[in-house]
């Protein structure tokens, strides 16, 4: 589904990813963890297509397709799907106007017919409990006045609507209290297709208690210096970033 091969990528002129290659395929969960600075809300930046951050080496490949060449409106319509760090407010834009539009955009997009008014509120009605979200979020401007974890659980619930093929969650475990997390954890778990991947940002192993990964990369000063299974997480939970630090401090020495 996503294949990385040797990216490099440059913000204000300084290297912050330094050749990063991965592949995800249909149906795997990535968790891709590592200390603050070390890239990752970066690589997210890139998928997305975000243009502060700039591209000087390597390839992404999505579905078949050259995903550097692609805007980010078209990566979201092609199924790529980004929850932010900071979700932000949109005053005046209610969440029913703006999801009937970006759904109705996609389904446009593969040459479908767009929902009419009932379906569209119907949809929304069953997502809303999928993703056990209260209704009180989804009937107000986008993200106006909510708390931070109301604007994670409304990310869920937009990914829920959008039903993309790949997921990035960047660090959406960031300020959560437990049963936020669960909530989001929960949401991303119900709407999981065999057809479909999510790359997990996080800083924390708590996050991969509730989402399981297939495997999980850790991204240190730019690089991934180690990659394993879901048994990594824990290994880093007990030992900290430290130990990624010296490991990477001797393979460089010998």
């Amino acid at each position: 589904m996503l294949a990385i091969e040797n990216l490099k990528v440059e913000i204000d002129g300084k290297k912050i990813l330094k050749g990063i290659s991965l592949e995800v395929k249909a149906g795997e969960i990535h968790a891709i963890m590592g200390p603050n600075g070390s890239g990752k809300s970066t690589l997210a930046a890139v998928l997305a297509g975000r243009e502060f951050a700039m591209v000087t080496e390597g390839t992404v490949t999505y579905m078949g397709k050259n995903l550097l060449d692609m805007p980010p409106e078209e990566r979201s319509k092609e199924g790529i799907f980004l929850g932010f760090q900071y979700p932000i407010e949109i005053p005046g834009v209610s969440m029913v106007n703006f999801m009937k539009t970006a759904v109705n955009e996609h389904r446009k997009h593969k040459g479908l017919e767009p929902l009419s008014a009932s379906d569209f509120l119907k949809m929304m009605r069953d997502k809303k409990e999928l993703v056990e979200i209260d209704s009180k979020l989804a009937n107000r401007s986008v993200n106006e006045g909510f708390s931070g974890g109301e604007k994670k659980k409304n990310e869920i619930f937009q990914m829920a609507m959008l039903e993309p093929e790949l997921a990035i969650l960047d660090e959406t475990d960031s300020g959560l209290d437990i049963d936020a997390l669960r909530i989001v954890a929960n949401g991303v778990n119900r709407i999981k297709r065999p057809d479909t991947s999510a790359i997990v940002i996080t800083h924390y192993q708590r996050l991969l208690d509730f989402i399981v990964p297939d495997v999980v990369h850790v991204l240190y000063d730019g690089r991934i210096v180690k990659t394993a299974g879901k048994e990594l997480a824990h290994e880093l939970e007990k030992k900290g970033y430290d130990w990624i630090k010296k490991e990477v401090d001797k393979n460089n020495l010998s």
